[in-house]
């Protein structure tokens, strides 16, 4: 028998075997090798192999080789469940007379998982981004999915998993892990807000989790179900590569495994198919209450998948070109996590407004960026408008000509105009504008609430002596685009309307006389709070 307690050989050395189109069986005319933070994938004409890397990171460990060897054969068994057929066994990776060859040898040093290779067209992935991914198609999913969850009477090692405090083991891990990557692929306020809102979450709504142990919707699930695991081929669908290295991972709650599928939807520019799944998968278990839970799930697998790619990133050994897609990816999913936590699945309005110079721009601008969201400030739109240079302050004459009644009434209808347009494509928008007028303020209220999208005016505010140096700064400044000046202050201030017609639920204020990201990480907070009192899409 092979000697199975080997020397670890050199990551060097195993790449370049499994770069090697002779070490395959078949001697296949070319391999193409995939990195990812835990394996390296090589893919041939007809088969796919997949390596563990000697890699711990306290969720995953593949550090020893006989974890290795285990948790490939897991791999194997488990995914055999929805993926019947596909997975071939477990191959030993040898020392036969020197040299790494797959198969039996004087020592094992890995081992390798075997596969049929699936046709590349057909993942679900790339079906997707050639619009050929129908509701049907999605049906058929929830079709898929329906039976394997109820194919068990799940027992207290996998229901205990549904509790809070073994919940919070897999989110406060994931807080742990990503403190690394504050500042780089996610910032310090969403990062914040994010934390506030899971934790808030799970004890504003103990007893719907409570509930869901009771009713044994925890179940032993595939828990890594996105589009990129689904495949679909002449009517046959294969959904592969579920969770092998840790069963917490698996041990959740349908919910959640629906809501990476769903996630991941949204990831992709489809919220009518996240949409069509969430609700015909509830309809199908008969479970109305895993739509409370979706955004909250969303939210955790949107971070973990931001975690991921942030550790891929990370890693050694990884093209700069790579490296960079990877964190970019990486924040666009802590940006869809943000977006979970502070207004849920659905497209939202967030109107910053204020008197003059009190950051109200500052602070759109940040939450623009944190949320991926555009912004449009009435005083950009104002001069697009008049026809007038952005960064130019006019005459007296042209600046009553530019602030004039009528203008100003075109510039609030043309910000409505580019709000609706935002919201019906299924993306947030961020609008900056004083609305010193309750008027003003009501008739934005009413456009986009025929419209079905949520809203929230956020009040800037400062001390009158914050307001007035910040206004004669704008003096020394060239890339200024509000023509308001200190002189312009007394005028200005009596105009605007306090927004006492805004109920609580449409409206906070928040003082700016701190640094901006103290500024922007408690408008995010507010927001995260506010919404954990309203989990239902």
């Amino acid at each position: 028998m092979p000697n199975t307690k080997s020397t670890a050989i050199s990551p060097g050395r195993l790449v370049a075997f499994l770069e090697e189109p002779r070490s395959y069986p078949g001697h296949p005319r070319r391999v193409q090798l995939v990195q990812t933070h835990a394996s390296w994938v090589v893919l041939t004409q007809r088969r796919t192999y997949k390596v563990k890397k000697s890699v711990n990171f306290g969720f995953l460990d593949f550090s020893t080789l006989e974890k290795r060897r285990f948790f490939c054969a897991r791999e194997v068994a488990l995914n055999r469940r929805l993926c019947p057929g596909v997975h071939l066994g477990v191959l030993p990776i040898s020392i036969k007379g020197g040299r790494l060859v797959f198969g039996p040898g004087e020592e094992v040093v890995e081992y390798a998982v075997e596969m049929h290779r699936l046709p590349e067209r057909y993942f679900m992935l790339r079906l997707l981004a050639r619009g050929e991914v129908s509701k049907t198609d999605v049906d058929a999913i929830v079709a898929t999915l329906k039976p394997f969850y109820e194919a068990e009477d799940p027992g207290p090692e996998v229901t205990a998993w549904g509790r809070v405090g073994k919940l919070k083991v897999s989110t406060d891990e994931n807080f742990r892990q990503t403190e690394d990557f504050i500042g780089t692929t996610i910032t310090f306020p969403a990062f914040e807000a994010i934390r506030l809102f899971t934790n808030r979450f799970y004890r504003r709504h103990a007893s719907l989790f409570a509930a869901r142990v009771r009713e044994k919707r925890i179940r032993d699930c595939h828990g890594d179900l996105h589009l990129e695991h689904i495949h679909l081929n002449r009517g046959r669908l294969t959904i592969y590569d579920c969770i092998e290295f840790n069963d917490r991972f698996r041990y959740i709650d349908v919910a959640n495994d629906a809501a990476f599928l769903a996630m991941d939807f949204d990831f992709r520019g489809r919220p009518d198919f996240a949409r069509h799944f969430a609700t015909r998968m509830a309809d199908a278990l008969h479970d109305p209450a895993m739509l409370r839970l979706l955004d909250f799930y969303k939210c955790y697998r949107a971070f973990v998948r931001g975690k991921v790619e942030s550790f891929h990133a990370a890693a050694d050994g990884v093209p700069a070109a790579e490296r960079h897609e990877t964190r970019a990816r990486a924040e666009r999913y802590f940006q869809l996590a943000l977006r979970y936590a502070v207004c849920g699945s659905e497209p939202m309005a967030l109107i910053v407004m204020g008197r003059v110079g009190s950051g109200k721009s500052t602070l759109a601008r940040s939450l623009g960026r944190e949320l991926g969201w555009p912004v449009f400030s009435s005083d950009r739109v104002r001069k697009e408008l008049g026809g007038v240079s952005l960064y130019t302050r006019g005459s007296p004459a042209e600046r009553r000509r530019l602030y004039a009644r009528a203008m100003t009434a075109k510039t609030y209808a043309a910000l409505a105009r580019y709000a609706l347009g935002e919201l019906h494509e299924g993306r947030g928008v961020v609008i900056d504008a004083t609305f010193a007028r309750g008027r003003q303020r009501e008739q934005f209220r009413k456009i986009i609430q025929r419209a079905g999208a949520a809203f929230c005016f956020v009040e800037t505010r400062a001390a009158g002596s914050t307001l007035k140096r910040r206004l004669a700064a704008r003096a020394r400044s060239n890339a200024e685009v509000s023509d308001a000046r200190l002189e312009d202050f007394p005028a200005l201030d009596r105009v605007f309307e306090s927004p006492v017609e805004l109920k609580p639920g449409q409206y906070f204020a928040v003082r700016t006389a701190r640094t901006s990201e103290a500024v922007v990480s408690a408008v995010l907070k507010t927001l995260a709070g506010r919404r954990i009192n309203h989990p239902t899409p």
